[in-house]
This record gives structure tokens, C-alpha cells and sequence, in this order.
């Protein structure tokens, strides 16, 4: 149950800060990132949620934990694509690997969230905790793993809609469309399983179904 009260920070505006949408770096070398794992974590204290963890793992086999910092931690595996994956780690190499980085501004900043970056590969860790960067790269990478957390709990929040409150559907399929016309979802195919789901139960609201049929026909021609 603590979970699932936890899952109610979609519905609050404050969800995430608002990223800018950046300008894509240029393309990436491909980089070898088979045993090595990629973490970000935000701990925000009095935020909703105060507490995000997303794990990325070399092999694609990764995990999030979305909670309040009094919770247990009970982190839930998801698959990244290799394309974002590739994406992430280059990421990571033009960061020298978080090794010897300095990422927070030089100036009095609103508290935004103590953000975490941290490579890990064959025994040796480096990471990096700042507060608020201008450095684009970094930009870039805390821009995909916000966007990585934001799509889980679409993804979670329309199976518990579908399961405890249909009527609600709708609401938070609009709440997914915005998402996705300010492109903050990085893998919208992820949402195909739930919005085919919706679709195709006679029990949802038909605007519901309506809905989710657009949302996943613009999702596979965008692919």
C-alpha cells in the first residue's frame, strides 16, 4: 500500500522540475558498455516523490525505485532499449565516466533536488552529485533518466487505473499525450502493451478507448 500511495505524484503538477527541451548533441560513437551499470538517483526531501533511483544495466536489464525516502526500497526491473542505451552511455564516455567531474554551478541556486550520476564497471565506481548544471551533456542525460521515470509511472499508473478506477483512464491518458507532445517520454513503444489493453476492453469509457487507439497508432507510425 505504501507504494501505491506513492504513485499518486503523477496526478501532481510538481511531478518532475520542467526540463527545457535541449538541443540533441551530436551523434555518439558506439561504446562498449557490457558489464558496466549506469545509476541516477534524486533524493528532494518534501517533494513528490522525494526519492528516485533508475539503474541502468549494460545488458538493458535495469531497474527503478520511485518512492518516499521513509519507504522501503523496492526497485522494479524494466528494459531499455539499446538505442537510449547507446545513447546513455556515450553519454557517459564524453563525461569522462563522472571520474574527477564538477557539475554545479558556481552561484546560489534554489534547491532543485540532490541529483546523483554513478558509473560502475569491473569493481570501480565514479560519480558525480550536484544540484543544477549548465553542462550539456549532463543536461541531456538527467533530461532521459527523468523522462525513464516519467514513463514507468505512465505505465503504472494506467494498469492501476484499469485495475481499481476506470472511470480515470481518460484523465490519465491526457496526462500521457502532454507528455509525449513535449517528447518527455524516451521510449513511448513501452506504452503499447498498456494502451492496446484499454483499447480493447469493452469496460472503459469509449473516449477512453478512443484514445488509446490514436495514442498507440501515433506511436507506431513515429517508430
Amino acid at each position: 500500500m505504501n507504494r501505491l500511495r506513492t504513485l499518486h505524484w503523477l496526478s501532481r503538477s510538481l511531478l518532475y522540475p520542467v526540463l527545457p527541451l535541449l538541443p540533441l548533441l551530436p551523434p555518439l560513437p558506439i561504446f562498449a558498455s557490457d558489464g558496466a551499470s549506469i545509476t541516477y538517483r534524486k533524493v528532494f526531501k518534501q517533494s513528490v516523490p522525494e526519492f528516485i533511483e533508475i539503474r541502468i544495466g549494460g545488458s538493458g536489464k535495469s531497474t527503478y525505485d520511485i518512492r518516499r525516502l521513509d519507504e522501503e526500497p523496492q526497485p522494479l526491473e524494466f528494459e531499455v532499449g539499446p538505442e537510449l542505451r547507446e545513447r546513455i552511455f556515450g553519454l557517459v564516455a564524453q563525461l569522462n565516466h563522472f571520474r574527477d567531474l564538477d557539475l554545479d554551478v558556481r552561484r546560489k541556486i534554489a534547491n532543485l533536488g540532490q541529483k546523483t550520476f554513478r558509473y560502475e564497471r569491473d569493481g570501480q565506481a565514479h560519480e558525480v552529485t550536484f544540484n543544477y548544471t549548465l553542462n550539456p551533456a549532463a543536461n541531456q542525460l538527467l533530461q532521459i533518466f527523468e523522462g525513464l521515470g516519467r514513463q514507468q509511472e505512465h505505465i503504472e499508473t494506467l494498469a492501476r487505473r484499469m485495475r481499481y478506477d476506470r472511470l480515470g483512464v481518460n484523465e490519465a491518458l491526457l496526462r500521457l499525450e502532454a507528455d509525449l507532445n513535449r517528447k518527455f517520454v524516451p521510449e513511448p513503444e513501452r506504452l503499447l502493451p498498456v494502451l492496446e489493453q484499454i483499447a480493447e476492453d469493452s469496460r472503459v469509457i469509449e473516449i477512453a478507448r478512443h484514445r488509446a487507439r490514436a495514442l498507440a497508432d501515433r506511436i507506431r507510425n513515429s517508430s
